[in-house]
């Protein structure tokens, strides 16, 4: 595979040859790689930082055209540099960069074969593990689940960064933008970094808070309908400013 990958430097040199230049265009090509490259950083060091991820145990990734820009495997986010560039095709093939990418890349490019997902955020977020252990899908403990597309559900067990897991996956995620992985923790995507980012946090928070109020001996939470979180969906859709 050595021979397919590129240097980060070249990508500042001839990034009008990487792969989706069809879709940005060769003049913007590089200035788009190098943009989304720096914010996957950030938002990798976010999730560190919000207490989502311990150490590199979790990854981020973004789709350019048809590239997807991913963490590097077992790197430190704060030691990332714009030199660290990795980048694989939708095949998995690495087309840029020198360092090897997530080991959880099998269910990032699955993602983005299944969905119009333009970037995926995946995490071991405390409490969102939690619950994985504990529930087959997280109760109905408020209504941004309908955000999330309903009651989000909890893949079942694989060996991380296999084929197996990135299927149980893609099954949990049916008409869904995030799911819990059994014993694991969480994945989420959405049209940019931002959204895959503010899913994730949504659900950390839905499972605290489900976890806190069942834990209240003597007392069990009282949970939203199916159609409640529905009608709740919808509205959300609508939410927030308008351009």
């Amino acid at each position: 595979m050595a021979e397919q990958r590129r240097d980060a430097r070249d990508v500042r040199e001839d990034a009008q040859d990487a792969p989706g230049r069809g879709e940005l265009g060769a003049s913007g090509a590089r200035d788009a790689m190098e943009r989304a490259w720096d914010e996957l950083v950030l938002t990798a060091r976010r999730t560190v930082a919000d207490g989502l991820v311990v150490g590199t145990s979790g990854n981020v990734s973004v789709r350019v055209g048809g590239t997807v820009l991913v963490t590097p495997t077992g790197v430190p986010y704060d030691r990332l540099t714009p030199d660290d560039l990795v980048g694989v095709d939708l095949d998995g093939r690495q087309v840029l960069g020198s360092l090897l990418p997530t080991s959880e890349l099998p269910m990032h490019l699955a993602i983005y074969r299944a969905t119009d997902a333009r970037a995926v955020v995946h995490t071991h977020a405390a409490h969102a593990t939690a619950v994985s252990t504990l529930v087959p899908e997280l109760p109905l403990i408020h209504y941004m689940a309908g955000a999330l597309g309903g009651p989000v559900r909890v893949a079942p067990y694989a060996t991380y960064g296999t084929p197996e897991l990135a299927e149980n996956m893609l099954q949990a995620l049916d008409h869904r933008t995030a799911c819990l992985l059994q014993n694991h923790g969480t994945i989420a995507y959405g049209d940019s970094l931002n959204q895959a980012y503010d899913r994730t946090a949504q659900l950390e928070w839905m499972s605290r808070v489900w976890l806190l109020a069942s834990s209240v001996p003597g007392l069990t939470p009282t949970l939203l309908s199916p159609q409640q979180t529905q009608e709740a969906g919808e509205r959300l859709r609508g939410y927030g400013q308008r351009d």
